[in-house]
């Protein structure tokens, strides 16, 4: 609510146990306790740091084989694009020639009428 009460209280809190000679009466048994508590809460951290290590390096291993895949995907790029341009430059030679074009326009109407001929007959 109020940050400086909370604050004010917390200092009376944390100085509770203090008197001007000094801490009053309190035995090794509150010693033990504190210390009990940093062993479990650096266990609880170790445990923490254990679960990050394996978990980095499964997102490196995850990495690694993306990147692989990547790279194989990029060759089949580069092959497929080889096979392209050469389909492409076959395609070029054939419709350089009058005769050629001709030809191609004979055998692609030769391919509908058949086509059609086979849609229509079903």
């Amino acid at each position: 609510m109020n940050p400086r009460r909370d604050m004010r209280n917390s200092r009376v809190a944390l100085f509770d146990g203090i008197e001007e000679g000094g801490i009053r009466a309190s035995s090794s048994y509150s010693h033990e306790i504190d210390e009990h508590e940093n062993e479990g809460a650096m266990e609880g951290l170790q445990d923490r740091v254990n679960l990050l290590k394996r978990l980095s390096a499964d997102i490196h291993e995850e990495v690694d084989s993306h990147n692989r895949m990547l790279d194989q995907m990029g060759n089949d790029m580069d092959a497929s694009r080889g096979i392209l341009s050469g389909t492409m430059d076959k395609f070029k030679m054939v419709f350089e020639t009058k005769s050629s074009r001709r030809m191609f326009t004979l055998v692609a109407s030769f391919v509908v009428v058949f086509l059609v001929i086979y849609y229509l007959t079903r």
